[in-house]
């Protein structure tokens, strides 16, 4: 039998992150860190994701939720962008 952890989940798509929510999870990381740069909302930008400022992609990730690289997990204070089974399956224990 499996250990049950508990976690809040949210649906951004449905409630957005917040500009102040972005940064607050990015705790001064690059920004492109948290940007999905595969998604087709990219090819609606008029310019490459590199050539943004870190708050021109925050600003954009705000607006648009599929340009947020998921899953966002949040485990024990540090923030993990695009973890992968395996990878939460290390950080759990």
């Amino acid at each position: 039998m499996q250990n049950e952890i508990p976690f809040d989940q949210r649906d951004f798509f449905k409630k957005p992150f917040s500009r102040q929510e972005i940064e607050k999870l990015l705790k001064g990381r690059p920004a492109m860190e948290m940007f999905n740069p595969r998604s087709p909302a990219v090819k609606k930008l008029d310019r490459e994701p590199e050539l943004f400022t870190d708050d021109e992609l925050i600003d954009l990730m705000a607006a648009e939720p599929r340009l947020v690289r998921r899953p966002v997990v949040k485990i024990d204070g540090k923030v993990y962008f695009s973890a992968d089974a395996k990878k939460l399956r290390e950080l759990l224990g």
